[in-house]
């Protein structure tokens, strides 16, 4: 069905929203996700994104023909297909750390693959399709939320870094803190470690490490480093089928149901307090934090402007799909109506032609 060319795709509804960038392939985009096929959701948890709640919401509250099998006490949950044991979901509830902990997209995109083979050996006669999705959440507050993680005693030093076949070596990535945590450290401890992995976090999990000799800080000059990381990172976050905002809980319930073509049994629920909210910083430090995650800063202010776009674009088709089937519903009941009408008239059969000149009229 071909829609009017002068349709306003994206209606600005929002007074504090304005379009930055210009996608003219990234909004409409044919996704047929076959959970009874060979197609899987690779789900990108990147740290205090708000990740973990959206996993749950993946593994309990996804509107399923075989709903995921959650039992008390166990972490994982089992995703199988509905029309055989082989699961559906690649997430940290359904098939664990499988590619370590909170991998990226270098580690996943390498991974998951043979993970899922030999997971489900008869599998593969048939090679899969995956969807790999993500959530990105507001720069400054997802870092303060990770000091405030680190704080509290955790370290995700289990993390393997796992790139072009190795790990990185002690000198590539020399930890901030001796012993076994980090905890207590101050922001301002946290903020001046150079080695620290909260620095632009979303950018490097996003971007293909490959390009830039991994975690040898050598093999290319800092700027052009940053700028391939940065490019990389949009590049793959277009490509993804799916990706959320922390920021914006009930949009990303509705790209993702429409996505996907799956339904959430109850609507995400938008939480302010979180603990980086309850965070008081001056406006030197946020310059500071923002300093600190310039390629975040940069990665999410685009993410954001597509995120809008195509839930805008999502929107007007829907509502012009919406209109075209109440005028198709209007014009078929006027012409049931009509034969009747012309019928009750004395010495007057309509015909066939006639019947059709007058649904062509309306």
């Amino acid at each position: 069905r071909h829609l009017p060319t002068t349709l306003t795709f994206f209606p600005t509804t929002d007074p504090h929203y304005e379009r930055k960038y210009y996608f003219p392939r990234e909004l409409e985009r044919s996704l047929r996700f076959d959970m009874n096929g060979d197609d899987v959701i690779v789900f990108l948890h990147i740290q205090k994104t708000g990740g973990t709640t959206f996993g749950r919401h993946l593994v309990q509250n996804v509107r399923l023909e075989v709903p995921c099998d959650c039992r008390p006490g166990q972490k994982k949950c089992t995703c199988y297909r509905p029309n055989r044991r082989e699961t559906w979901l690649f997430s940290r509830f359904s098939t664990g750390w499988s590619c370590g902990l909170h991998a990226d997209w270098t580690e996943l995109t390498s991974c998951v693959p043979g993970v899922l083979d030999r997971r489900d050996p008869a599998a593969l006669r048939a090679p899969r399709k995956f969807y790999y999705i993500t959530l990105l959440r507001d720069p400054v507050s997802r870092y303060l939320s990770e000091w405030r993680h680190v704080q509290r005693g955790a370290t995700w030093k289990t993390s393997l870094h796992m790139c072009d076949g190795r790990t990185p070596t002690p000198e590539e990535l020399p930890p901030c803190y001796e012993g076994t945590d980090w905890s207590g450290c101050t922001l301002q401890e946290f903020m001046d470690c150079p080695y620290n992995l909260a620095n632009n976090r979303q950018v490097r999990m996003l971007a293909d490490l490959s390009l830039v000799g991994c975690y040898n800080l050598s093999f290319v000059p800092e700027g052009r480093r940053a700028q391939l990381l940065l490019d990389s990172a949009k590049k793959n976050l277009r490509g993804m089928a799916f990706f959320g905002l922390t920021e914006f809980q009930r949009k990303t319930q509705y790209l993702f149901e429409r996505t996907f073509n799956l339904k959430f049994i109850r609507p995400f629920m938008q939480y302010n307090s979180t603990r980086a909210g309850g965070v008081e910083v001056d406006a030197d430090t946020v310059r500071r934090i923002e300093e600190l995650n310039d390629l975040d800063v940069q990665l999410y202010d685009y993410a954001r402007d597509l995120f809008q776009q195509r839930y805008q674009y999502k929107r007007q088709l829907e509502r012009r799909e919406q209109r075209l089937r109440s005028r198709e519903e209007r014009l078929l009941h006027r012409a049931q109506e009509a034969p009747r009408e012309e019928a009750e008239e004395p010495g007057r059969v309509p015909t066939e032609d006639y019947m059709s000149h007058i649904i062509e009229k309306w």
